[in-house]
């Protein structure tokens, strides 16, 4: 339980209404900012007008997917209200607390790390990118049902990247009878994805076998998908780029081309918000929980 643990919650969007809905569950003061235009209630969370006083006696700063943009902006659906996160507000939390976001951009960094507050990023933990894989899968095979005239099933798919995100959309393609190329980098992985029954191909030869692609999936986040790339992709390719913005491909050249090539990060909380909220639901509340009894324990 998290009797007496202090959260404070700003902006986000559909997600944040199931991390709300656990801590809540759980016994913490939940202290919620950018909520104000939500049409239904947020039952036993506490809404509060943005203001540098809610800051104090916080034992945890729960901020959106993206923490906030380069000037220090943060993102609220349900809000019209502009919420400015400043050095004078994270002056007033506790030197415990600590913050709590998917991703951080430059601008939040160093604010923590100038009042020496701990930083957890939660895209980057294993467990939940593991766990966001499975949306990101199902939203990118959506895409590829929308935007081609032939099934999974039979086409020629490849899955640039065998980490995390790429491993699940291969298995995925795989099991619903795609013919799947898996380009990696390492012998390690080509070793894997061959005794998983791809077809794996190494990165640098790309070039060689993207000649009858019908699907292409990327999940590198640098330009892997060049111009050279697509232009010896057939014109019915598509190209779905899962990766972080601003993505692996050429896209300038992938319109030119006119080959349908689209940018799709964040796909977890666009096409399942409430399994993504739950899967962030779910990770914040042990991480809170464990941060709350290492500090019981003096350490």
């Amino acid at each position: 339980m998290l009797t007496g643990v202090r959260v404070l919650l700003l902006g986000g969007d559909a997600r944040q209404l199931e991390v709300i809905r656990k801590l809540c569950e759980l016994d913490a003061t939940v202290i919620v900012c950018g909520f104000d235009g939500l049409t239904t209630s947020l039952h036993g969370a506490l809404q509060a007008d943005y203001d540098e006083a809610l800051f104090e006696e916080v034992d945890a700063l729960l901020l959106p997917a993206v923490g906030t943009d380069d000037s220090g902006r943060i993102h609220a659906v349900f809000s019209d209200c502009e919420m400015i996160l400043t050095e004078d507000h994270l002056s007033r939390l506790p030197k415990h607390c600590t913050v709590y976001t998917g991703m951080a951009k430059p601008y939040l960094r160093q604010l923590c790390n100038k009042r020496q507050l701990a930083i957890v990023e939660l895209f980057d933990r294993d467990d939940v990118a593991i766990y966001n894989s499975i949306p990101t899968a199902e939203g990118a095979l959506m895409m590829a049902i929308q935007h081609t005239d032939i099934t999974i099933h039979g086409s020629s798919s490849m899955v640039l990247g065998f980490g995390r995100t790429g491993f699940t959309m291969a298995r995925t393609l795989q099991g619903l009878g795609a013919k799947v190329k898996v380009g990696v980098r390492r012998s390690e992985l080509y070793a894997r994805a061959e005794e998983m029954g791809f077809e794996p191909i190494y990165i640098r030869d790309l070039l060689k076998h993207v000649s009858n692609i019908d699907l292409l999936f990327n999940t590198i986040p640098t330009m892997i998908v060049t111009a050279q790339i697509i232009a010896n992709l057939p014109s019915r390719a598509v190209i779905i780029d899962l990766a972080s913005k601003p993505g692996g491909t050429d896209f300038r050249f992938a319109e030119k081309r006119g080959i349908k090539a689209m940018l799709s990060p964040g796909l977890p909380g666009i096409v399942a918000p409430k399994t993504a909220g739950r899967i962030m639901a779910e990770c914040l509340s042990q991480l809170i929980m464990d941060d709350t009894i290492k500090r019981g324990n003096g350490q």
